[in-house]
């Protein structure tokens, strides 16, 4: 089952949904309301176990919208927390496991599928990178959630972009703070949550991400560090995860590259989904188009590149 937030025509309130082969299925009415979309989705999110028979009915007979009559909103426009990881990918390289870390980024950075990653104008971050992450959907409150019981915290699954404004290489701006994280628009979610049991395995799920066309990120979960029910584990050890949080968990960094002005982006995760969205920089900065090769990037051919050469 794969919820959404929609607009119908475009315009007017958002709504709850039910992202179908037949189109958008709108199920306000039954759900609770809250004050805003996010806690509407949080409600859907408590309630889901009760609701489930009425939400499979309506998915199967419900009357639906075509996709080209409805507008996609985030299906969590502003998460209580987003929690990302610091890496956590192994990226092919033979060497001990990294300590687990995470950052809190802005749920205010959070937008649309459909939207624009508008770019600072600020000139002191030497670039800006993609990161296409998997984001697991919490269910809470949950606390202290033992690896064996992590299934009782992730409702479910969507995707994010992990938009980063960086330093010169590969280093994050501002790394102390994670500023460099949480821009406005720096945290595109979507298109929808997949409810988690339609899910085997989060850790065999493929990521895909395409800039004006051109694949770059390319990997599947399974290469993860850390495995989601770790992850699961480590957060909820730190605070309390409620409803509606949202916990990335890192990106290969073999695929990054530069968005800049005028390009077209477009994010995947087998069974998910896929988004797009456009960049528009007002300062029309440029940097060197494709996956960023400089040498402190993971790239295979970086790596080769850089070998000690044999006497």
């Amino acid at each position: 089952m794969k919820l959404v937030q929609y607009q119908a025509g475009g315009s007017g309130d958002v709504l709850p949904g039910l992202w179908t082969d037949r189109g958008v299925v709108g199920i306000a009415g039954i759900v609770r309301k809250g004050h805003t979309p996010q806690e509407t989705m949080q409600n859907v999110i408590d309630d889901f176990d009760r609701l489930r028979p009425r939400l499979e009915g309506l998915a199967k007979t419900g009357e639906a919208l075509p996709m080209d009559r409805v507008r996609l909103r985030p299906p969590l426009p502003r998460p209580g927390k987003i929690l990302a990881c610091i890496a956590n990918y192994w990226e092919h390289a033979q060497r001990a496991p990294r300590d687990l870390n995470m950052f809190l980024k802005n749920p205010e950075a959070v937008v649309s599928p459909g939207d624009t990653i508008r770019l600072p104008e600020f000139t002191e971050p030497w670039i800006f990178m993609h990161e296409a992450e998997l984001a697991l959907v919490m269910k809470g409150p949950s606390r202290l959630v033992k690896q064996a019981d992590w299934k009782k915290a992730v409702f479910g699954y969507t995707c994010m972009i992990d938009v980063s404004a960086r330093g010169e290489g590969r280093k994050t701006w501002k790394a102390g703070s994670w500023l460099g994280k949480s821009f406005d628009a720096f945290a595109p979610i979507g298109p929808c949550i997949l409810a988690a049991d339609e899910v085997a395995d989060p850790n065999d799920m493929h990521v895909r991400f395409w800039n004006d066309g051109q694949l770059r990120h390319n990997y599947n979960t399974n290469d993860m560090e850390r495995y989601v029910p770790e992850l699961v584990e480590f957060a909820s050890t730190v605070m309390t995860l409620n409803s509606g949080d949202v916990i990335a968990c890192g990106t290969n960094h073999e695929g990054l590259g530069a968005l800049q002005d005028g390009e077209h982006v477009e994010i995947e995760i087998v069974g998910i989904g896929k988004m797009s969205l456009d960049v528009v920089d007002p300062l029309k900065r440029t940097w060197e188009r494709g996956v960023y090769m400089g040498e402190d990037s993971t790239n295979p051919e970086v790596v080769k590149r850089h070998l000690p050469k044999s006497a």
